[in-house]
């Protein structure tokens, strides 16, 4: 899965997309690398939520919001899963997560979330943090996640 060889499609769950536009480090060197390099993917829910964090909770101007939203959902192709997965089980909204990646058939799943982390899935699915995307994408596809 190294950069060079494969476009990967990469699901950024919405507090690795907060953190891109919010602060920067590795959150906004993953979202740039995915868009660049490979093929992001967001679920519709996850569009939603980043436009309420960013003006809510970070109180975000509502035109700079717009932009960022609208650009995001511009660079991602945009899944709509119609059941959640049956992982993870301790939080229902991660499995809607869950299911963006699985219908979308993301080979990588970035989140921070430790349920989704630990969650036992079947699903060709690897589920990392943005350090361990970065790690994979850079290192090659023997790096550990």
């Amino acid at each position: 899965m190294s950069a060079s060889t494969a476009l990967v499609r990469i699901l950024l769950d919405t507090n690795v997309l907060v953190a891109a536009f919010a602060t920067r480090g590795i959150c906004r060197d993953v979202f740039r690398i995915a868009i660049a390099e490979h093929r992001l993917l967001v679920s519709g829910t996850t569009l939603a939520e980043l436009e309420r964090i960013l003006e809510g909770k970070l109180r975000t101007p509502a035109h700079l919001v717009r932009e960022i939203v609208t650009f995001v959902g511009g660079q991602a192709e945009v899944v709509t899963p119609t059941a959640p997965a049956a992982w993870p089980e301790r939080d229902p909204d991660d499995r809607w997560i869950a299911a963006a990646a699985i219908d979308g058939s993301a080979d990588v799943l970035v989140t921070g979330d430790k349920d989704l982390l630990d969650a036992d899935h079947a699903e060709d699915l690897r589920v990392v943090t943005p350090r361990g995307l970065w790690t994979l994408l850079r290192a090659g596809p023997g790096a550990p996640p």
